[in-house]
């Protein structure tokens, strides 16, 4: 049994964000003339999570919670394949419905299971090389700073998978920089939060891991 108090309910919080992010990335949204997947209403605290895991805990437990997060989205995406696949009963008359809705489209599962992989990794990578080399300090800097880069790589790499060639490109670029500025500005106005649950982890678990030694492959599990 893990000696942390925390790190599962982390873990369980982080997969449910992922979950119902992808479920909602299904309806583009517009507002004020920014189109937008509604996936962005949630989907960034699962890099402020990262952020949370990888200050607090190392780069390696959040390595291991990332691979959580893909399974969990394994299995999501596998029981809407399976439920979609089941004789509608007439009577219900939804099934287009719950195939334009939860159905499994592959180039959006595909931009969606690989944006969010190199993402996360990317970003805590980043944010576990910058605590050694700044020693800790400037938490700010750092969790910004791998922020921007974590996340230009996400929604680049999901929107040109999932739907580059299908929308117009004029409709992915405003879509690509609404969700990225809006995900930076998320995470700088929540800043003061991240900051009060990173040095109240600390405490309670007793911990400020520092990745000194750590191997950094992807998946390296011990």
């Amino acid at each position: 049994m893990s000696r942390f108090k925390y790190l599962d309910l982390i873990t369980a919080a982080f997969a449910v964000v992922l979950i119902l992010s992808n479920i909602g990335s299904s309806k583009i949204a517009i507002l004020h003339g920014m189109s937008f997947d509604g996936g962005l209403v949630l989907f960034p605290l699962a890099y402020i999570f990262g952020d949370i895991l990888t200050e607090v805990y190392g780069y390696a437990r959040t390595r291991r919670v990332i691979w959580i997060g893909f399974a969990m989205n394994i299995i999501m995406v596998m029981t809407f394949w399976l439920v979609g696949l089941l004789p509608a009963d007439p009577i219900w008359g939804l099934q287009e419905s719950y195939n334009a809705i939860l159905g499994v489209v592959p180039r959006i599962v595909l931009g969606s299971l690989c944006a969010y992989l190199l993402g996360e990794f990317i970003n805590s990578y980043v944010l576990a090389k910058l605590k050694v080399k700044m020693v800790g300090k400037k938490f700010w800097f750092r969790a910004i700073g791998s922020t921007l880069v974590g996340q230009f790589f996400d929604t680049t790499i999901f929107l040109l998978i999932a739907f580059g060639g299908i929308l117009p490109w004029d409709l992915i670029w405003t879509i690509w920089i609404t969700n990225y500025i809006f995900k930076i500005l998320l995470e700088v106005v929540l800043l003061p939060i991240t900051y009060r649950v990173v040095n109240w982890l600390k405490v309670r678990e007793a911990i400020d891991y520092f990745d000194n030694d750590t191997n950094f492959s992807p998946i390296v599990t011990k």
